[in-house]
């Protein structure tokens, strides 16, 4: 394994985080870039370039993708468009459209490395931040580098391996183990709890995507709260089950930027469309590492908890055999059924 380099992209998403510049090296081209959410004036004059990377689904947004020759929408770059960080966040971050609604006009280059450009975004999506930055060809030493390469070795599921376990009782059942599962260079720890003994049968297996506003303060804009709870008691009442918590704030995009959603939301957006405008694609997890944390406890068949058939298919894909779809139905609120008909009618979710 490339530990090497999997410390390369760690270091550079730390630079990102921080506001500091790093290099990032594709096979078509190499970028320096510096994260416009943690940028500050000062760095930005050190910097020395005033063009900025967004990601496709922002450019979308933003009505900039009808100056590309390519079809899918993938990072575009405009040149010269933010003199300070103030202006970039404006165009950046749509929480400031409506302060901000004549933007531009932009002129739209090269990347000068679509392959760096898009794995930039990714880091970003990683460390919590929006999808944009100032960006300029490789010009100096660099601080900080890393390759495309080293990005996909640190994001790994592979990498994951078991790194504590204990008895934990919990109200659903006194007879549960946590198990904490953990790569080297992440700071992410994603766990698992198994509830009930083992046997031979497939158990009922519930991947649960974090949740700081639902699962610990009880918010009614969501159902993920009831779900998991839900969840954990049929488990309980089945020979054995398994949760799988997984770190992956608000679909992948973290928490700031799940709050950035909800209040585009409360805008009138829907939740698709608010992820879409904060420049993310609508479904960002990684589903590969539900599937690694599966393959660790040794357990090939599984009872899936799921109201997404879209999540059978990528455990599929991860060599997982869902052998039965068990749906999981909750009542509504006046504060999340405009949320859960979204994901009926957009995302596929059988309700």
């Amino acid at each position: 394994m490339n530990n090497v380099g999997a410390r390369n992209a760690a270091r550079a998403i730390d630079a990102l985080r921080r506001g500091w510049p790093f290099r990032l090296t594709g096979p078509d081209g190499i970028l320096d870039l510096l994260a416009v959410e943690s940028a500050h004036d000062a760095a930005l004059a050190e910097f020395g370039s005033h063009d900025i990377l967004l990601s496709g689904e922002r450019a979308v947004t933003l009505k900039l993708t009808n100056q590309r020759v390519a079809a899918t929408p993938g990072p575009v770059r405009l040149a010269n468009a933010a003199p300070v960080v103030a202006a970039a966040l404006a165009i950046a971050d749509p929480a400031l459209d409506l302060a901000n609604p004549l933007k531009g006009p932009f002129h739209t280059v090269a990347t000068g490395g679509e392959t760096a450009a898009a794995i930039a975004m990714t880091m970003a999506r990683h460390a919590g931040l929006l999808p944009a930055f100032f960006v300029r060809q490789a010009a100096g030493d660099a601080e900080t580098a890393c390759s495309v390469e080293n990005v996909a070795a640190l994001l790994d599921p592979v990498r994951l391996e078991i790194a504590a376990r204990a008895r934990l009782p919990v109200e659903a059942s006194e007879s549960a183990e946590i198990v904490a599962f953990r790569s080297p260079e992440e700071a992410s720890d994603h766990v698992a709890l198994v509830i009930g003994k083992r046997d031979g049968n497939p158990p009922v297996v519930r991947l649960h995507s974090e949740c700081l506003t639902g699962d610990v303060l009880g918010s009614l804009k969501c159902d993920c709260g009831p779900q998991l709870h839900a969840a954990l008691h049929a488990m309980a009442d089945a020979p054995w089950g398994v949760l799988l918590y997984l770190r992956q704030e608000g679909r992948g995009i973290g928490l700031v930027n799940k709050l950035r959603a909800y209040a585009l939301q409360d805008q009138g957006y829907d939740t698709v469309d608010a992820n879409l405008r904060l420049g993310f694609p609508a479904e960002a997890r990684d589903f590969a590492i539900a599937g690694r944390m599966l393959e660790l406890l040794n357990i090939p068949q599984i009872r899936l908890m799921t109201n997404n058939p879209e999540k059978v298919a990528r455990l599929e894909k991860e060599s997982v055999e869902v052998v039965e779809r068990i749906p999981l139905a909750l009542p509504t609120n006046k504060y999340n059924e405009q949320y859960l008909a979204t994901k009926r009618d957009r995302t596929g979710h059988q309700l």
